[in-house]
């Protein structure tokens, strides 16, 4: 079915190629809604099939883009990428009309199975391989109670999954984005598919890249990590805000945090969690994170600080005071454990380290911080893959041990 899909789909260009441009934009037109399925978000199960310049765009690419112009499309998903208007659900419409044929059969076959009626109905725009052409086709199939137009059915397999090539995960992980806009200007996605059309090869890697990688789509149901430019992205932003409250400043650093150390941390650190609590009046937040205890340290932490849980307490401050060391104090007890982090933008003074220390002496609390700086080389080694963004936190914690008596 997907050769019967692909070859339909390539024929369009090969006709437009060959003089007969008005036909291949009917057959498109036709092929672009299938009313008989009813997929989309429509109340009605009738939808808008596009028009003629839409038609025209998609077939331009056939001639403005020499690969295609030479073998065809690998994947009729790719037009994602190029023209605007063409998503998911136009690419499901296309496939069905393409295969209709298949969903006539189909659909006899379960409604025969269950006992659901069928009547002589004609539908419309069958596609035929062997002529290359949409037909209309009467046959049995069962109806619409108040409409009368025939329906098909689908396989409830097919409807589980999204397209594993999509625009949302080319733009996410593989599309240059800085190459495409300037810092401050708005990347949209037409300018994106602008950008493909005259750069065909980074399209082309991303394809090679999801065919290479298509028995690996059985992601992590529970978690996945940003990738590398959009973590780059977050920390260009966290080191743009100021420090304070003005402006909502204090609630966009906790935001970025708390959407950037959930991927650094990742496997070591895992189900991290955004909690808000109120100490003496005010409101703080937390990032708490489950120890998984898969890593030496996170052993060590759960041994020695009882730290079944940890906690990072984000402070978008200029400095550190003994206020925010007294609260943090107070909130370390036996179901979070005696080990906490503070996530804020500059070292501790001298004195607040001191007053780390003196805990550690007197209550065996530990407290360790992670300025700009430490969020930037964690950054660095998430993106290298060289080191562990975990090692930047150890590297903190031998710090704060070597001073403690």
């Amino acid at each position: 079915m997907h050769q019967v899909m692909l070859g339909a789909f390539n024929n369009l260009g090969a006709l437009s190629r060959s003089g007969n441009r008005e036909q291949a934009i009917q057959q498109l037109i036709a092929a672009s809604e299938c009313d008989e399925v009813g997929l989309g978000t429509s109340a009605t199960k009738k939808g808008t099939r596009i028009g003629r310049a839409k038609a025209n765009e998609v077939l331009s690419l056939f001639e403005s883009i020499p690969y295609y112009r030479d073998h065809g499309f690998r994947h009729v998903e790719e037009v994602q990428l190029f023209v605007d208007g063409i998503g998911k659900d136009r690419i499901s419409d296309i496939a069905c009309n393409f295969i209709k044929s298949f969903l006539i059969d189909y659909t006899a076959q379960e409604c025969r199975t269950f006992g659901v009626e069928l009547k002589r109905a004609v539908v419309p725009n069958v596609y035929n391989p062997s002529s290359l052409m949409f037909e209309d086709i009467e046959t049995e199939v069962p109806v619409h109670p108040e409409t009368g137009l025939p329906v098909l059915l689908v396989p409830k397999r097919w409807l589980r999954h999204v397209p594993w090539i999509s625009y949302d995960i080319y733009f996410r992980d593989f599309c240059p984005q800085d190459d495409i806009a300037h810092e401050g200007e708005e990347l949209t996605r037409v300018r994106v598919q602008t950008y493909n059309r005259d750069n065909y090869g980074v399209v082309d890697a991303y394809i090679q890249a999801r065919e290479r990688s298509f028995e690996d789509c059985k992601n992590d149901p529970l978690f996945s990590q940003i990738p590398v430019l959009s973590a780059r992205r977050k920390l260009a932003a966290i080191k743009k805000l100021p420090t304070g409250k003005d402006d909502g400043a204090d609630i966009a650093y906790e935001k970025l945090i708390g959407q950037l150390l959930p991927s650094l941390l990742y496997p070591q650190l895992d189900f991290a969690q955004e909690q808000a609590r109120t100490d003496s009046g005010v409101s703080i937040r937390d990032l708490i994170f489950y120890n998984s205890r898969t890593h030496p340290f996170l052993k060590e932490l759960m041994s020695d600080y009882s730290s079944r849980q940890i906690t990072f307490e984000m402070k978008n401050v200029k400095a550190i005071e003994s206020k925010h060391v007294d609260q943090l104090n107070r909130y370390l007890k036996e179901n979070l454990g005696n080990f906490g982090v503070f996530v804020t933008r500059n070292p501790l003074k001298k004195a607040r380290f001191s007053s780390t220390v003196d805990l550690w002496s007197g209550q065996r609390k530990a407290i360790v911080a992670l300025t700009d700086a430490d969020i930037e080389q964690m950054v660095e080694v998430f993106d290298s893959k060289q080191r562990n963004p975990l090692d930047v936190v150890i590297k903190k914690y031998a710090e704060f041990r070597r001073a403690c008596p």
